[in-house]
C-alpha cells in the first residue's frame, strides 16, 4: 500500500487480536510518533506500552477506579474489560514542558498527531489499530498510575493488533466539499 492509498483509506480496526507488533516493527511505530510535527523540538509527549501482564494491570487499575467511583456491576466489568480488547495499548501522553512559544494546546495537539502517526505506521506494516479516549483519560487514578503531572494530559490510548475483520470492499472517503471552503 502506497502512502496516499493509506492515508485516504484509513480506517480504525476495533476487533484486534495477537499478534502485537515487537521488534523492529513496533519501533518503526515509535518512530514515527517521535516524528510528528513539534514547534519547538520539545519532543512533548511520553508512550507507554502495555502488553501482557501490563494490559492485566491495567485492567485492574480501572476496575479498582470504577469500584472507588460506585460504578454498577456493568460499569465495573465494562471497565475491567477494556484493556483487555487488544494484545498491546499504547499510552500516549502530552507532557508539557513550560515554553515561552509553544503553548499548552499546541503541545497537546503534537502528541496527537503522534498517535496517528503511529497508527499509521502500525497499519503500513500489516497492524491495526484504535485510538480510543473517554473518562479514563481524565480520571485522577489513572492519570496517577501513568505518572502525569498537573499539566500533562493523556490524549488517548492507542489500541494495536492484528485485525480481525478484513474489509472486501474499498472505502469511499466522504465528500471533503462540506469540510472545505477557501479564503
Amino acid at each position: 500500500m502506497d502512502a496516499l492509498d493509506l492515508l485516504v483509506n484509513r480506517r480504525s480496526a476495533s476487533r484486534l487480536a495477537a499478534p502485537a507488533p515487537s521488534g523492529k516493527v513496533l519501533q518503526n511505530i515509535i518512530n514515527a510518533g517521535m516524528r510528528a510535527p513539534d514547534h519547538g523540538a520539545l519532543q512533548p509527549w511520553r508512550f507507554v506500552i502495555a502488553e501482557n501482564d501490563g494490559l492485566v494491570r491495567f485492567s485492574e487499575l480501572l476496575r479498582a477506579a470504577a469500584i472507588n467511583d460506585g460504578a454498577d456491576e456493568k460499569a465495573i466489568e465494562k471497565a475491567t474489560q477494556a484493556p483487555l480488547r487488544a494484545p498491546q495499548i499504547i499510552t500516549v501522553i502530552a507532557a508539557y514542558k513550560e515554553s515561552p512559544k509553544v503553548p499548552q494546546w499546541e503541545q497537546m495537539l503534537s502528541a496527537g498527531c503522534a498517535v496517528q502517526a503511529m497508527q499509521m505506521a502500525a497499519l503500513a506494516q500489516g497492524f491495526n489499530g484504535i485510538w480510543r479516549t473517554g473518562a479514563w483519560t481524565e480520571h485522577a487514578d489513572v492519570r496517577q498510575a501513568f505518572k502525569c503531572g498537573p499539566n500533562d494530559r493523556i490524549v488517548g490510548f492507542l489500541y494495536l493488533g492484528t485485525p480481525q475483520l478484513k474489509s472486501s470492499t474499498q472505502i469511499i472517503p466522504a465528500d471533503s466539499s462540506s469540510f472545505v471552503s477557501y479564503f
